[in-house]
This record gives structure tokens, sequence and C-alpha cells, in this order.
């Protein structure tokens, strides 16, 4: 085989339907990793793979698998084992975007916490991929609802962190569950020696590889990190870091096309010079954005990654990860758009609480620490407006011909006795109402430490919260993400029903809803309660008071294709945690004091006429007989 380099995808023998995925993806040439694994995958070879997270294992593995899959066969043949859930979403998601061509495809993603009813029902129906943690793939086994008679390949991602998590033992169980023709890929950042003992007793002659791991960042780049969730919250953040940082020219990176164009019109109302750059821009739309980009016409720019590709422009100072990158192979091509020509570039991510583990993910490929932010204050972006009006003033005062303003406001003057000061204090107060000179701190996300008890919750959840290996691992453990009835949820939030319109005929699954929904409106899973699909339609439980323009933005937000469009249907009146909230009855200040009084001033008789009654029921004793 040529150099690793040298090959592009379009060289490999994927199908057309996996190669059109990849053409939409942007995707031109593979990772070494990519460009190892594939042929030996597709050659159906056992696979051991050395390759730190970050270097494109994920596709490596998906790719040839998915392009030897049969959609007529309704039951699992590809089975992956992840070590927690957020890997297992991760990886399922990635099965999907891989297989948007292939028609009447099915991924599931299962796991501990999650509706067991619901895992139930998607595979009764049919799947072609399962992406699991072990403890939950095991309860499935038991349960015999997991049929892995059609099995033909096996993926066993994070070896390494299974074996750290005391997962090797689970992992092995599987293993003599499986039929015993069927090809596996192990991959594995290191190789301890009972990684490398698994190796050898399961898997056939395997095809090995090491991939060294040379994903460095430039060092002239600085690169900060904020604890931020929810586009709104999001919003109000990139306003604060444009008033408060001095940039040239920026790009910020969000997830979806329709991101782009929604961020570049709010960062345009607040006066910003913004334009938004996706894959249904044509080549010289696409052009004309980098040339006033270039040129100082246009400051900021709000890209996917694929429509981002090929972007060099030595101004950009500064990149903004908006939406944290699944991959970490693309943070470092996102940020790498900066620090161009020798000049130093600064990159900030922002990082909602559930993607602790992607920004993890992203240290560790790139070998440097990312260092927390503080959001800039209501004090530096005051001072900033401030300076910036004085500036104006300044300009104003030297440029322009003000003798008829001032002949007009020197007559107002003396109409009301007032002096110039006080009008221009009033002016000032008339021009700033659309953009306050005088800025208040909202309350900002809290710094959290990466303390063990995180890991170890994270462990809990990837194990599914049992340490054991008992039939009953797979009960009330990490919270579900999935369908069904979230009971296990502690959220007192008040819950209200949404009406979205996708549904069974659209091949949507509940993963698909809960994840659109996640992401999109930055809403913690614990606040998505009950899924219910129908044919033609869906509902799931979210707040009642959710914010009018994530719901705005939900409307447009798609799933399988299709628009949500999701609309109250009906306010439920019950908290997050499923239970319904009894309503008081009304009592008013006055009525409640009586009644105070009146049960105050009762107490001391009620007790004694307790007393007096307890008294004559108690039997009286009989007095000892002296002859006896």
């Amino acid at each position: 085989m040529s150099s690793p380099n040298a090959i592009l995808f379009t060289d490999l023998a994927l199908s057309p339907a996996v190669q059109k995925a990849v053409k939409a993806t942007g995707y031109e040439q593979p990772t070494p990793i990519q460009a190892m694994s594939i042929p030996h995958l597709l050659n159906g070879d056992d696979l051991l793979g050395v390759a730190q997270t970050g270097t494109g294992k994920t596709a490596a593995f998906a790719l040839p698998l998915l392009s030897q899959i049969d959609l007529n066969v309704k039951s699992p043949q590809i089975l992956v084992l992840a070590p927690t859930r957020e890997l297992a979403i991760q990886v399922a998601e990635a099965f999907q975007t891989y297989a948007a061509h292939m028609k009447g495809f099915h991924v599931l993603p299962i796991y501990g916490g999650q509706d067991m009813g619901g895992q139930l029902r998607q595979l009764k129906r049919g799947v072609h991929v399962v992406v699991g943690t072990p403890g939950r793939i095991m309860d499935h086994l038991r349960r015999k609802s997991l049929n892995l008679d059609s099995l033909g390949s096996l993926v066993l991602d994070e070896a390494d962190e299974m074996l750290r998590m005391g997962f090797i033992d689970d992992v092995e169980w599987i293993l003599e569950h499986t039929p015993e023709q069927r090809q596996i890929a192990l991959f594995s950042a290191t190789m301890p020696k009972p990684i490398r003992k698994v190796a050898e007793r399961y898997l056939n002659h395997p095809q090995e590889i090491s991939i060294a791991s040379d994903t460095m960042t430039a060092s002239q780049i600085e690169q900060r990190y904020i604890m931020v969730n929810g586009f709104d919250r999001k919003l109000d953040a990139i306003t604060r870091i444009l008033e408060a940082e001095e940039y040239d020219a920026m790009l910020i990176f969000v997830r979806t096309k329709t991101a782009t164009a929604e961020l570049a019109e709010k960062l345009e109302a607040r006066g910003h010079s913004a334009s938004p750059m996706n894959g249904d821009m044509n080549q010289a739309l696409r052009e004309r954005t980098i040339k006033r980009l270039k040129s100082k016409q246009l400051d900021i720019i709000i890209a996917t990654d694929v429509a981002a590709r090929g972007i060099d422009v030595e101004r950009i100072s500064h990149v903004i990860n908006f939406d944290i990158p699944y991959d970490s192979e693309a943070y470092v091509h996102r940020i790498g758009r900066t620090g161009r020509a020798g000049r130093d570039g600064k990159a900030i991510l922002f990082v909602a609480p559930r993607e602790r583990r992607l920004l993890q993910t992203i240290e560790r490929a790139t070998r440097q620490p990312i260092a927390l932010m503080d959001l800039p204050s209501g004090r530096e972006v005051s001072s900033k407006r401030i300076q910036n009006f004085k500036n104006q003033l300044t300009e104003v005062l030297n440029s322009q011909d003000l003798n008829f303003f001032y002949d007009i406001l020197s007559e107002y003057s003396q109409e009301v006795d007032r002096s110039a000061e006080d009008i221009a204090s009033a002016l000032t107060y008339l021009l700033q109402q659309d953009r306050p000179l005088q800025v208040s701190d909202a309350p900002r996300p809290k710094k959290r430490e990466r303390s063990k008890r995180s890991d170890d919750n994270r462990r809990d959840e990837g194990r599914g919260g049992e340490r054991g290996r008992s039939g009953e691992r797979g009960r009330g453990r990490d919270r579900e993400r999935g369908s069904g009835r979230r009971d296990s949820n502690p959220s007192d939030v008040p819950m209200a029903t949404y009406r979205i319109e996708v549904g069974h005929n659209d091949e949507v699954k509940p993963g698909d809803i809960v994840g659109a929904i996640a992401n999109e409106a930055g809403l913690d899973s614990k606040h998505i309660g009950h899924i219910k699909l129908n044919d033609d339609y869906s509902t799931v439980d979210l707040p009642a008071d959710m914010p009018k323009d994530i719901l705005h933005h939900l409307k447009k937000v798609r799933v399988r294709q299709r628009p949500l469009s999701i609309s109250l249907e009906k306010a439920a009146e019950k908290t997050g945690s499923g239970k319904k909230k009894k309503k008081k009855p009304y009592v008013s200040k006055a009525d409640r004091s009586s009644e105070d009084a009146k049960t105050t001033s009762d107490k001391p008789k009620k007790r004694k006429a307790k007393d007096d009654q307890a008294k004559a029921d108690k039997p009286k004793k009989k007095k000892k007989d002296n002859a006896e």
C-alpha cells in the first residue's frame, strides 16, 4: 500500500451510499488510522488498532462496516461496545451520519438508565447496528431480547478505558455469547497486558495497526473555554466577548446550517458585521463572503465545518467554537484558522456541562490543557462601551459642522432653563437605550472542577451504576436519553406536553428527538420527559415555561429531514419527576391568621379532653386479696 497520506476516500472501496455520505460531510483525505484500517475491515480481517482518541477511529470502523451491511436483514449485524453512555451516543450519531443515504437504516444506542421498554420495542422492530455499554448489552443478552445470530462484526472501542473502568470481564462474557464466525475490531489508546490477552484469545490472526498521535496545535494559539449551556446563554456570552476582546476578524463554528443563519442574524441585530457560511451557499457566494472578510468589509463569519474548509485569511485573530466539535481532529482544524503567518491567535471553546468528556478528549488529543476563561464582567463591557461612545463623540466633534444643532440646543436650553450638560445627558440616555452603556452582571455559569466524584459518577454511568455483574445491573442506572417515561427524574420543574410533526412514518426514533432538542435548545436531558411516537406526529414532555425564542428555534430544527414544527399541545400539571402538583385551596391572609389563632387556642382544650378520656378508658387494677 502506498503512503496513507496519498490516499483519498474515493480510492477506497466503500459502498456508493457511504461514499455519498463521506462527500456530504466534506471529507476528502482519510486520516492515517482510516487509511490503514478501512481496507483490512473491508477485506473481512480482524483488526487490532492502537490509536489515540481524536485520530478519527470512529470513521475508521464505521465506514467499512456500513459498506457491507445488508439492509434487508432487520437484526443486529454490527455491535459496538463503548465504555460510557456519552461515547455510545457519539458513535451512534456517527453511524447515523454515515448512513444518511442508506434508506431504512436503523442504529440503536443502549445504555443503563434508559427505559428498558423503549429499547425492547426498538429491538423488536429491527435494527442494523447496536452501540451500547457492556452492562446494558449483558442485560439484553440475558433477557434474550438481543439476538446476535446475524452478527457479522463486533467493535471494542476504547478497550483500555473499559479495562480501567472494570469492564474487561463483562467484555469477555459478551464475546463468549457472540457467533464463532464474526469479525472483531479492537481499538485502544494503549495496549496493557489484559487487553493484549483478550486480543490473543478472541481475535483471529488480526492485522495490527499503530498510529502515533502527532496531533498538536500551534503554540502561538491561546486556548480557553467557558462553561455555558443553551443558545441564548451562548449568545449573551459571545456578545460580551465581542465587546470586551480586541479582535481583528473572527470565525465562529456551529454544528448546523440553521444555526449559522440564526446566529449571524442575532449578531447583526446587535451591531456586529456578521455573515453565515454553510453548505447551501454556492461557490460564488462563498468566495464573495471570504473576499469581504479579507477586505475588512466583514468582521465575523459563522460557519459549519464543511463550509469553512479552505478558509485561509490572515486577519482572523479569533476562532470561537460556539458548538463543541465531536471530533478532536475537527477542533484542531478549526482553531488552525487563526495564528497564521506567525501571528498570535486566540481560540475560545463553549462547553456545556454534559460535554465535559468531549473537552477532556480534546485536551488528551492535543496534549495541551485548555484554560477556564472568565466571562467578561458587566463592568468591563460598560467600560468598553463608554470608551467607544467617547471616541465617537470625539470623531463627530472633529469632523462635522454642528452649528445647526448647536443653535437648536441653545434655544431649548433657554426655554427649559437647563444646562447644556443636562441636555447632553438626556440625549445620551435616548441614544443608548437599544445598547445601554451600563451593563449589569447577569448570573454566570459556575466554575466547576473536574473532581474525582465526577469521574466516579461517569464510571457508574458507563457501567449502569452497578459495580457487580448481577442480573439487576440494568435497573435504576444513569439517566435515560431515549424513549419512555423518566420516572427517575429528580427535577421539580412544571412540565407541559408539546407536539412535534415527526413520527413513525418518518422513521424517527426517540433518540433522534432527544438529541435534536438537547443539542439545539441546550436543554439538559433531565428536563426532557416522556416521548410518545405516533404515525405522523409525536409528543414530548418539556418544561412548561420554555422561552419563546427557543421554541421558535426548535420549530425550524429538522429531524430525519423534517422540521419539528413544535407547538404546545396541553399544559400538564406535573413536575419533571412525573408527580402531579397538588393545588391547595386559596385562603386569604386574614383567614389564615384567624385560623392559626383558633388552632393555637384550641390546642390546650383538646389536649385536656384527650387526657381525661384516656384516664376513663384505663382499666382499674384489682387489689390483691389478703387470702391469696
